[in-house]
């Protein structure tokens, strides 16, 4: 973490424009269905307040592409800020129009304002210099505390850096810290999990973490593309036919680089998709016609927890199998349960697998659960974040 902190700075009755990650899920009444995000906050903050600054927020929720939609609107966030800081948080009805200007203008030391949704500009998202000069003329500080967001070049990620001193908030750093120290100077043996739906997704992720593991343990639907590679049959199960090579590439860089390269011995599988369907265990090697892979299997599981309890560092990104059924939630959910009693740095990144321990209410068994699902696997390939570029080095 060589770039500079709100520690690093002084805020002493400076205003400071905080872009934050407050894209919370809502129920079909707006009511907010998981704070975790506008809790991750909080620290920030807090020492802001502390410090005598005029806290200015910033952020997107959900995707209006540009359009003022009511359902989109930060009011019920606002609303959340207030309760869990016990002050008043005041909502502009606009980002850079004239109700913002008049709440920035009249701000006392110590108080929040928390401006409209800046993706009802198109200009947020096309990273517009005219539209982030006059986000910046608000403040005189910025400082970026949205990991969700860091792997995007937007005005109020990005943009704003060219005109004000740009800092990381204290959720940013310990971001950085977590997954930089476990991808650069980790307790050995470290392993990694990977799941999700596709090879595609991860190939990045894979040859970055062959570099840097003991060993892969490979689940969810990407190994099914493996399988296939290996010349097994893999029935509807879903399968990058145009990835099969390589596949065969990543396995055999594995095997060069003396990692154990773990890939499922059997797998649970069902006659459709939906949550009653049909389901049973069989050999990886022995996927039926018709039949749809789903989870790892018991054996597996079994494999995998021994394997697992040998780990000083782990890093799990993605669900091993289709979680949001509980049929074929057993393979998530053992692993999880797992790596919670486990005496070791467990790092969840983000996404589907932080919303599956999040759904076990264990999520306080582990080191750390990534904020940005997107972001860390940029981060997790070794990929520059424009989010983070843009801050100054220490």
């Amino acid at each position: 973490m060589n770039k500079k902190t709100v520690r690093d700075i002084d805020v002493n009755g400076k205003k400071v424009l905080v872009r934050c990650d407050f894209n919370v899920p809502q129920d079909e009444n707006g009511v907010i269905t998981d704070n975790r995000r506008i809790v991750s906050a909080l620290d920030t903050i807090k020492y802001l307040l502390e410090k005598n600054a005029k806290v200015i927020l910033c952020s997107h929720l959900g995707r209006p592409k540009g359009e003022i939609k009511p359902e989109f609107s930060l009011k019920p966030v606002a609303a959340e800020l207030s309760r869990l800081l016990g002050k008043e948080v005041k909502l502009a009805k606009d980002v850079i129009g004239e109700d913002a200007k008049n709440l920035v203008n009249n701000m006392k030391e110590g108080e929040v304002v928390l401006l409209e949704n800046v993706r009802f500009h198109r200009e947020e998202t096309d990273n517009d210099p005219e539209f982030a000069k006059k986000l910046a003329s608000f403040a005189d500080i910025f400082v970026n505390d949205a990991f969700g967001t860091a792997h995007r070049a937007h005005a109020s990620t990005a943009g704003v850096a060219a005109y004000l001193p740009a800092v990381s908030g204290f959720l940013i750093e310990k971001e950085l810290n977590f997954m930089g120290d476990a991808l650069d100077n980790p307790e050995r043996p470290f392993m990694a999990i990977l799941g999700g739906r596709k090879v595609s997704d991860k190939i990045g992720v894979i040859e970055a973490l062959i570099e840097k593991v003991d060993t892969l343990m490979i689940g969810g639907a990407m190994a099914y593309t493996f399988f296939k590679a290996m010349g097994y049959n893999v029935g509807n199960s879903i399968c990058e036919l145009d990835k099969l090579d390589l596949a065969k590439e990543l396995m055999e860089k594995a095997k060069k680089k003396g990692i154990k390269f773990m890939l499922p011995v059997d797998t649970r599988i069902g006659k459709e998709f939906k949550p009653d369907t049909e389901s049973k265990v069989v050999k990886c090697s022995e996927i039926p016609d018709e039949w749809e892979g789903f989870d790892i299997g018991d054996e597996t599981i079994k494999i995998y927890v021994e394997e697992l309890k040998k780990a000083k560092t782990v890093v799990w990104n993605g669900p091993v199998g289709l979680f949001e059924f509980d049929k074929f939630a057993i393979g998530t959910n053992s692993l999880a349960k797992a790596l919670g009693d486990m005496d070791a740095v467990t790092i969840i990144g983000g996404g589907d697998s932080a919303a599956a321990i999040e759904k076990l209410g264990i999520a306080d068994k582990f080191s750390h659960i990534s904020t940005g699902g997107g972001a860390s696997l940029e981060f997790l390939e070794g990929k520059k974040l424009p989010g983070i570029e843009c801050l100054l080095d220490k």
